[in-house]
């Protein structure tokens, strides 16, 4: 068996067998050189401030999200891709409400009912109608800490919650900011989803404007007030009691509210004290990587930690 193992190499001139020594090692070294074509696997892991600081760069960097805008479409394609590369299957759900198109994204990794809901609103408002210069008025809002902050911190999460967890859907909505205005109202998005899909999370979790330098996330007063505890007490263990304060301050109108008068248990997580809301000057600079940091930390933690009960 070995003498006719290996006949080639006895009657293979050495030097030629060095050349094709040679060729094949240098193709090794040169294959090592190239890019890897396969894309790699998603993997769990922990949530990262500045690489959800950057996506918040990338969505201010398209301009403002506007509905029917250019970059408004431009964010639902960047998401979708980003979201299906970290493993996720992504649907977008389309209707009307007030005679304007809606455009809910919707990313799970299972078709069965969710149990948990995360979600933020992935819009920004057509008129900064609060900048202190009355000639900026008329122009749009950035959006990034209102709308791309939240965004950020869904997708981070997308990328590090555990891939076997299909209990999730991360839910981006559309039209939630542009009330007051002529022709529109606030939530559409949020009203849109609820109204069309029959499910009965066990929790939704909203993100909006949670990246302000100076984090100050006071309780929602409408917010369902057990998970809302859940939720504190989770940050408070995480050492993150000075940004997840134990006082309730506003009465909010936000994308939970179609949850709540749904019986569906729902907690808006929002800094609400952010003085260039509604602004031109709600720009990438005013968000911090901590403050994402800290909310991704803190709703990375609160999963994990439901799927480790029984």
């Amino acid at each position: 068996m070995r003498k006719t193992s290996f006949p080639v190499l006895k009657r293979t001139p050495i030097p030629l067998l060095l050349s094709i020594v040679l060729v094949v090692l240098g193709g090794i070294l040169l294959w090592g050189n190239f890019p890897d074509r396969t894309p790699p696997e998603p993997a769990s892991g922990k949530f990262d401030g500045q690489r959800a600081l950057q996506d918040v760069a990338y969505q201010v960097s398209l301009g403002a999200r506007t509905p029917g805008s250019a970059a408004h479409a431009k964010v639902r394609e960047w998401m979708r891709d980003e979201l299906e590369a970290a493993g996720w299957r992504v649907e977008e759900q389309s209707a009307e409400r007030m005679g304007q198109p809606v455009h809910n994204v919707v990313a799970y990794r299972s078709a069965a009912p969710p149990e948990i809901v995360l979600a933020a609103h992935y819009d920004s408002r057509l008129l900064a109608d609060r900048d202190p210069d009355p000639e900026m008025q008329s122009q749009p809002v950035p959006g990034a800490n209102d709308g791309a902050s939240g965004v950020a911190v869904l997708l981070e999460l997308a990328r590090v919650l555990p891939r076997d967890d299909a209990s999730i859907w991360l839910v981006f909505f559309d039209a939630e900011d542009n009330g007051n205005i002529p022709g529109w109202d606030w939530i559409l998005g949020s009203r849109a989803f609820v109204e069309t899909n029959d499910i009965h999370p066990e929790a939704v979790i909203i993100l909006d404007m949670i990246g302000d330098a100076d984090l100050n996330i006071y309780i929602e007063k409408n917010s369902d007030a057990k998970l809302t505890a859940a939720i504190w007490a989770q940050a408070a263990q995480l050492g993150y009691e000075a940004a997840f304060i134990p006082e309730a301050r506003y009465s909010m109108l936000d994308d939970h509210t179609p949850f709540l008068e749904a019986g569906i248990p729902a907690v808006d997580i929002i800094d609400f004290d952010y003085p260039f809301w509604h602004t031109t000057s709600d720009t990438t600079e005013k968000v911090s990587r901590q403050s994402l940091q800290i909310v991704g930390d803190t709703i990375q933690a609160w999963v994990e930690n439901q799927n480790r009960e029984p």
